[in-house]
């Protein structure tokens, strides 16, 4: 009998291990691979809803994200995702705590103390369900007009694997199609789709019920034919308000120092509220 192939928007769970290269660096690993000329970094924290140490996170993914990105020019940051349901939130909290730059020049920027800013602007599109426009359609019509040097693209993930809710990050230059994680894929957002380098950082939120079963079980994943409603339907952590709240910080403050590495963690909190 056939067996089902379950969704996952992680590399690392779609690609050979022989293809990874791992390392750890204090209480995270890092996975870097390279996959259809594409590259994905993939960092293991400890779960988002404990106490962990989020400044430090922060910085080192704010390295990394510097890796992908272009030295110089505009950048757009977009939030994807639905900010009324709690794990699709990511993308839109995130982009509430990014902060905004582009509008700042002249004798603002010199009476505030913040000339010298790269200039950043910052969206949350909505989903089509709430507006009627795909978010690909904003971004790209933003794009067009903006012209930036790189667009960042924020969304929350499926991962195939329990063990990787809330405790995983993937940064990668491949771009995004959002949705795609559980069968709701979206006009991507690429290089291809908006002439602009496409950054895409995420966390993953959902898990395909029928494959956690499968783990839960210690058995094979149950073919589509026996377990069609368990195929169909997504779980979430309990804590996933926290795990959402947390990991928005988290990345909105990595891209902050990514893009302004001038400005410190502590002036950014006093600057985003």
């Amino acid at each position: 009998m056939e067996q089902m192939e379950y969704r996952t928007d992680l590399a690392v769970e779609y690609t050979e291990e022989s293809t990874h290269r791992r390392e750890e660096q204090g209480e995270y690993a890092i996975t870097r691979l390279t996959h259809a000329g594409r590259r994905y970094v993939t960092v293991e924290t400890p779960p988002f809803s404990d106490a962990a140490d989020a400044e430090e996170l922060a910085e080192l993914l704010a390295g990394e994200l510097r890796k992908l990105l272009p030295e110089e020019g505009p950048v757009l940051v977009a939030g994807l995702g639905n900010r009324f349901v709690t794990p699709d939130a990511l993308g839109p909290r995130m982009a509430d705590r990014v902060l905004a730059t582009r509008h700042i020049g002249g004798e603002l920027a010199r009476v505030s103390g913040l000339d010298g800013l790269r200039p950043v602007a910052v969206l949350a599109p909505g989903v089509l369900g709430s507006t009627g426009v795909e978010s690909g359609e904003v971004v790209a019509a933003l794009t067009a007009a903006l012209h930036p040097a790189a667009v960042i693209a924020v969304d929350a993930l499926a991962a195939r694997s329990l063990s990787r809710l809330g405790c995983t990050v993937q940064l990668t230059d491949a771009g995004i199609s959002p949705g795609e994680g559980v069968g709701n894929r979206r006009p991507a957002l690429s290089w291809e789709s908006l002439g602009a380098p496409v950054i895409a950082l995420g966390v993953p939120t959902v898990v395909d019920a029928a494959a956690l079963a499968a783990g839960l079980m210690g058995g094979d994943p149950p073919s589509e034919a026996v377990a069609p409603r368990g195929a169909a339907m997504i779980v979430t952590p309990r804590e996933i308000d926290l795990l959402v709240d947390r990991a928005a910080r988290v990345l909105a403050m990595a891209v902050n120092r990514a893009l302004n590495p001038d400005l410190s963690q502590e002036d950014f909190a006093r600057l985003v509220s």
